[in-house]
């Protein structure tokens, strides 16, 4: 097999690995508004690994959320629940800040702000 092939594999394999992430993270809620936590824009970066490791960056919407310390181990949990995943880490950054420009559409029209 020649070595174009092979990066060409080796990174469809990477991205259905992060489409796979990304689905089983749209199942973590926010406890206090009815949208999960991708579509409401709490995730600002999802990177998979050959080897199956997934690096998430992610926020909150605020530095002192109620749910500061359930929410990332849930995302987390979510992650990890993914065949072919072999590790997990969890960046928490608020930079930039969450807004709710960084809503999906869905998210704005279920929070009635469409």
């Amino acid at each position: 097999m020649s070595d174009v092939v092979r990066e060409v594999q080796d990174a469809n394999h990477a991205a259905h690995l992060r489409d796979r992430v990304i689905e089983a993270i749209k199942t973590v809620y926010d406890p206090e508004i009815p949208v999960d936590v991708y579509e409401l824009g709490l995730i600002y970066e999802v990177v998979t690994s050959l080897d199956g490791g997934v690096l998430i960056v992610m926020t909150l919407t605020t530095p002192n959320c109620p749910s500061a310390q359930t929410l990332p181990q849930d995302v987390e949990k979510a992650a990890r629940s993914v065949d072919g995943v072999t590790d997990v880490h969890i960046k928490l950054t608020f930079d930039p800040p969450w807004d709710k420009t960084m809503m999906s559409e869905a998210a704005l029209f279920a929070m009635g702000l469409y």
